[in-house]
C-alpha cells in the first residue's frame, strides 16, 4: 500500500496486492468523473463501513472496461489523478486501481468475490441498484445477494440518484456536455465540468494578434463541448489536483480555427488574464464557465482581433459575476 504524491490517496495497484490483515467494506465500479450519484454510493460504503468498524475500500479499473471489451472506450470525464483524489474526498479510504483485462474480464461474480475476500477479511459489499460485474456482468445485484448470504457478508444497496426526474450518470453527463449543456452537466456532476492537458507549443499566432494562448494536449481522448470561445477558470501547481498552487482566469477558443488553414484538428487555446510565464510542460485544469459564443471565421485578422477584444471583456465579465 502506498500514498501517491500526486493524489495524497492511499492506493493498492491491484486486488492481489491487498494487506492480508485489512478488514474491509468494497464497493467496485469505473467511477469516471466522479458525480453525484457516485457520491451517494461513497456515502453508503462510509457509512456501511463505519457500522461494520472497517476500511471503506474503492475499487475502480484501468484503462476503462469498455476499451478492453470493446475497442472503443468512452471519452473520459475526469483526469485519472483527479478522479482519485475525487473519490477520496467523497469518502473512499483506501482505493484500489485494478488492471482490467480480458483474463480479469473472464471471472464470475463468485470467483471475483472468492478473490477479493481470500486471505483477508472481507466483511461486506457495496452495490447499486445498476452495478454488475464479472463475466457477461453477471453479478447483479440480486445475484450478489445471494451470493453475500452464502459467504456471510453484509451487502449495502445505494438508491439511484435522480435530479429533476433523470438518473445521474456517466453516460448522461456526456452527452449533456457534448450538447452544450453545462449548466445541466454542473448540477449532475456536483460541479463546473473542466478537462486536464498538459501546455504544449503551438504555433504562436495568439501571441501575434496579443492573445497569447496555452495549447492543451490531452494523454487520453475527452469529453469536450462544443466548439466556440469559454469563459474559464484555470489552476496548476502543487502535488494534490483538488488544492493547486495556482488559478487563473481566462478565455478558451476550442475548435478548427476556421479563420486559417487548421485542417480540421480540433484545439483547445486558453489564454490567461493578467499573466505572461512560461507554461510548456505544466498540466493545466481548465473548468468550462460558460460558453459565449459559437467558433466563427473571420474575412481579416483585424476582425478577428477585434472580436478577441469583446470576448476577452466579456469573459472578465462573466467570470467577476460567476463568483
Amino acid at each position: 500500500m502506498s500514498r501517491v504524491a500526486d493524489t495524497g490517496v492511499e492506493r493498492v495497484a491491484g486486488i492481489d496486492d491487498l494487506p492480508g490483515d485489512l478488514h474491509f467494506v468494497a464497493t467496485l465500479g469505473v467511477f469516471d468523473g466522479p458525480h453525484r450519484g457516485h457520491a451517494a454510493i461513497l456515502r453508503t460504503l462510509a457509512l456501511t463501513a463505519e457500522r461494520l468498524r472497517a476500511v471503506a475500500t474503492v475499487i475502480t479499473f484501468e484503462p476503462h472496461p469498455e476499451a478492453v471489451l470493446r475497442g472503443t472506450p468512452p471519452l473520459l470525464l475526469c483526469d485519472p489523478a483527479e478522479r482519485l483524489a475525487r473519490l477520496r474526498a467523497m469518502g473512499g479510504q483506501l482505493i484500489v486501481v485494478q488492471r482490467f483485462d480480458r483474463e480479469f474480464a473472464a471471472q464470475s461474480a463468485e470467483e471475483f468475490i472468492d478473490r477479493l475476500a481470500r486471505g483477508r477479511d472481507l466483511v461486506g459489499l457495496v452495490m447499486s441498484p445498476e452495478s454488475a460485474f464479472g463475466r457477461d456482468r453477471q453479478g447483479t445485484l440480486d445475484r450478489v445477494r445471494k451470493l453475500s448470504d452464502e459467504r456471510g457478508l453484509a451487502l449495502a444497496e445505494s438508491q439511484s440518484l435522480e435530479l429533476g426526474g433523470e438518473r445521474v450518470s456517466s453516460t448522461r453527463i456526456r452527452q449533456l456536455i457534448e450538447a452544450g449543456q453545462l449548466a445541466s452537466a454542473a448540477r449532475l456532476l456536483g460541479r463546473r465540468y473542466a478537462v486536464t492537458g498538459e501546455v504544449v507549443p503551438g504555433d504562436r499566432r495568439g501571441r501575434e494578434l496579443g492573445y497569447p494562448t496555452a495549447n492543451l494536449a490531452f494523454a487520453e481522448p475527452v469529453v469536450l463541448p462544443p466548439n466556440g470561445v469559454y469563459a474559464t477558470r484555470v489552476s496548476w501547481g502543487g502535488d494534490h489536483p483538488l488544492h493547486p498552487l495556482r488559478t487563473a482566469l481566462g478565455v478558451a477558443s476550442l475548435g478548427v480555427r476556421p479563420t486559417f488553414a487548421n485542417k480540421g484538428v480540433r484545439l483547445l487555446e486558453v489564454h490567461l488574464f493578467d499573466f505572461d510565464e512560461d507554461l510548456y510542460g505544466q498540466r493545466l485544469r481548465v473548468e468550462f464557465v460558460r460558453r459565449q459564443r459559437g467558433e466563427r471565421r473571420f474575412e481579416s485578422v483585424e476582425e478577428l482581433i477585434l472580436q478577441m477584444d469583446r470576448d476577452a471583456s466579456r469573459a472578465r465579465r462573466i467570470l467577476a459575476a460567476s463568483g
